[in-house]
C-alpha cells in the first residue's frame, strides 16, 4: 500500500497540508480537498489496489491520497478499527 519508509516530517506537513482533524475521534479525519474520510479512501484503497485509482474516483490530488496515507500510517489502529466496525455492519 503505501512507503513505510517515508519521513516523519514529510508526513506532517502532507497531514496539515490537506486532511482536517474532527475532535470527535482520530477516525473521523477527512481529506479537505472533497471532504471524503481518511477511512473511506483507505477501505476503497484496499478494494481497489492503486493509489492512482483511488485519487481518480474521488476526485483529490496525487498530493491530498498521500497526505491520506500518510494519516493512516500515523494512525493505523484507529483507521483500521473504522473499517473493521464499518465491515461489521
Amino acid at each position: 500500500m503505501a512507503d513505510s519508509t517515508t519521513h516523519p516530517l514529510a508526513d506532517d506537513q502532507l497531514i496539515e497540508r490537506h486532511i482536517d482533524p474532527d475532535p470527535r475521534g482520530l477516525d473521523r479525519a477527512r481529506v479537505r480537498e472533497q471532504g471524503v474520510p481518511v477511512w473511506a479512501l483507505i477501505g476503497y484503497l484496499r478494494v481497489a489496489g492503486n493509489e492512482a485509482e483511488v485519487a481518480h474516483d474521488y476526485a483529490i490530488s496525487d498530493e491530498a491520497m498521500q497526505a491520506a496515507l500518510a494519516y493512516y500510517r500515523r494512525y493505523r489502529e484507529v483507521i483500521d478499527a473504522r473499517l473493521t466496525l464499518n465491515n461489521a455492519r
